[in-house]
């Protein structure tokens, strides 16, 4: 769509290129997302969920090329950022897109900061090498002293005394204060679009909340979009506007968040659903999806969460002969909430 920040358009990857961009070996790649879509909007807090597995950092890391090669390759789709297709872009222009206009807050922050630097030098970095434009600065009082500047927004990220954290090494600080330090020098340049991937994983569940709140907090403020990558639906439910479910390399599912989750779509959004504990409920009644994602080279060429579906194995014969063959799953449209699926009525989920 035009009015987007970002628009992700049929994108396929696949791994097993050589430095030429030609099959390696003369081996056929292994192709890991098919034709993923989705647009994400200014100010937005956009959900990519799913098992381990399905895509969604690999969707993620191709927005920025930041795909490993030799081996791996945008083969389909575009991806549009400021009217510039990503997947086309020179790397030396795409260079001036990473870190100022689209930024990136990794898992584990301790591998995301230079352990044997103070985190006043790599914040001051973001200013050292040209990614805080001065477009990006508040105001002029503030824009001669870059220090004062992230001095305000450690404030703003809820820290009491960023003189402290700032004269820290890594190793001072605790997981949680360092994935908010990771927030802030994201936030810096002012970027476009933050791509959050897993940033809560390696914390405890009340320090999850603080990040995340902060994180929503900061980007609104700024008006900034947030992608974020998870595979918790409980986060999804309580920070994302939008939510896109993944499964084995494809979206299954789209739609505003309260939507997806009370009226899920696609029999996998619905497994991931019933398969969150509530501190009401009985735990012995806890669902679970059985089997697993398969591995890319295991991929359906039709619906791919067939031989896991209990729809599937429920429906009448031609069902499932459509849901087990090469036919790939047609679309059930409710306006901006839609999934892909031969077996389910999108009117059956409204009862």
């Amino acid at each position: 769509m035009s009015n987007a920040v970002l628009s992700v358009q049929d994108v396929s990857v696949a791994f097993g290129f050589d430095k030429n961009g030609n099959p390696r070996d003369g081996k056929q790649p292994l192709q890991v997302t098919d034709r993923v879509s989705f647009d994400i909007f200014s100010g937005e807090f956009f959900a990519l969920v799913g098992e381990s597995g399905c895509g969604k950092s690999v969707t993620a890391m191709s927005i920025l090329r930041l795909l490993p090669w030799p081996s791996a390759k945008i083969v389909n789709g575009s991806i549009l950022f400021n009217a510039r297709d990503l997947v086309k872009l020179p790397l030396n222009e795409l260079q001036s897109v990473r870190g100022s206009e689209i930024a990136c807050i990794f898992q584990e922050p301790m591998q995301a900061l230079n352990p044997v630097v103070t985190i006043k030098k790599q914040l001051l970095e973001v200013f050292k090498f040209g990614a805080v434009s001065n477009s990006a600065v508040s105001n002029s009082a503030s824009s001669a002293d870059p220090l004062t500047i992230i001095r305000e927004q450690l404030r703003l990220a809820g820290f009491t005394d960023p003189d402290r954290v700032l004269n820290s090494y890594p190793h001072e600080l605790s997981g949680g204060m360092l994935q908010r330090v990771c927030i802030v020098m994201a936030l810096l340049p002012k970027p476009k679009l933050i791509i959050a991937d897993e940033p809560t994983t390696a914390l405890d569940v009340t320090v999850q909340a603080q990040v995340l709140a902060v994180l929503k907090d900061m980007a609104e403020k700024t008006g900034t979009a947030v992608l974020l990558i998870t595979h918790n639906m409980g986060i999804v439910s309580q920070y994302a506007h939008r939510v896109a479910v993944m499964y084995a390399g494809r979206i299954v599912e789209e739609g505003p968040v309260r939507e997806v989750i009370n009226h899920p779509l696609h029999p996998y959004t619905q497994g991931l659903l019933a398969a969150i504990p509530e501190s009401h409920s009985d735990l012995r009644t806890l669902a679970s999806i059985p089997g697993s994602v398969p591995h890319p080279k295991d991929f359906a060429k039709g619906c791919r969460f067939a031989d896991r579906c209990s729809k599937c194995a429920q429906a009448p014969a031609e069902i499932r002969e459509k849901c087990l063959s090469a036919e790939l799953p047609t679309k059930m449209s409710e306006a901006d909430h839609f999934a892909y699926c031969f077996c389910q009525d999108p009117r059956a989920s409204r009862g």
